[in-house]
């Protein structure tokens, strides 16, 4: 099965990565975009005997590994 894990940084982080998109997405005349936000996703490839072990799995190594969660939020998604 596979888990898809998205990390963007918590409200009130500055992002500067998504300043700078935002800007350029308005030089380049596209209107309407009140804020860029921009994260990762990550995808893996699991071996695992059920969805909830990997859900648990895959949530222990973004806390150890995969995310900074002073700064970070993720979100974890299992797929078959």
């Amino acid at each position: 099965m596979k888990a898809i894990v998205n990390v963007y940084l918590k409200e009130g982080v500055l992002d500067p990565q998504g300043k700078a998109v935002h800007h350029a997405l308005d030089a380049l005349g596209f209107k309407g975009v009140n804020d860029v936000r921009i994260g990762k996703q990550i995808v893996l490839d699991l071996d695992a005997a059920s969805m909830h072990e990997a859900q648990k799995e895959v949530e222990k190594m973004c806390e150890t590994l995969l995310a900074n969660t002073v700064i970070e939020d993720y979100a974890v998604e299992i797929v078959q």
